[in-house]
């Protein structure tokens, strides 16, 4: 019985992650071609994390953003940084009763060491 319990929770919900990482990572405004070229210095505030998820009611219904520049955003708004260096970043879908998808969301996840460019 109780293994029958296990295989219909693992049938009602579904889920994936998957995972990279990156160098350095700048504000969606910012131009990453000019602090490279103009090698500036920069302060190290500590290690960091962002999240941004997209919702999704019935697959047609979808509010929110996952993209990663809003994860990146939402990390250096919390730190006061301009950039990230040394970035991980996950990505995760997860659908509950998803034969009929009736309720799904997608997160992506940043982390990272925030750094403030000194002018």
């Amino acid at each position: 019985m109780k293994k029958l319990l296990l295989l219909a929770g693992g049938l009602l919900l579904g889920g994936c992650t998957s995972v990279g990482s990156v160098g350095m990572v700048t504000k969606s405004m910012a131009d990453p071609g000019s602090l490279l070229k103009n090698a500036q210095s920069f302060k190290e505030l500590g290690p960091v994390e962002g999240e941004a998820c997209r919702f999704f009611i019935l697959a047609m219904v979808p509010f929110g953003d996952s993209t990663f520049s809003s994860a990146v955003d939402e990390a250096l708004i919390k730190s006061g940084g301009d950039a990230l260096l040394n970035v991980t970043v996950s990505s995760s879908l997860y659908g509950f009763i998803p034969i009929y998808n009736f309720f799904s969301y997608t997160c992506t996840n940043v982390k990272g060491i925030a750094i403030k460019l000194k002018q």
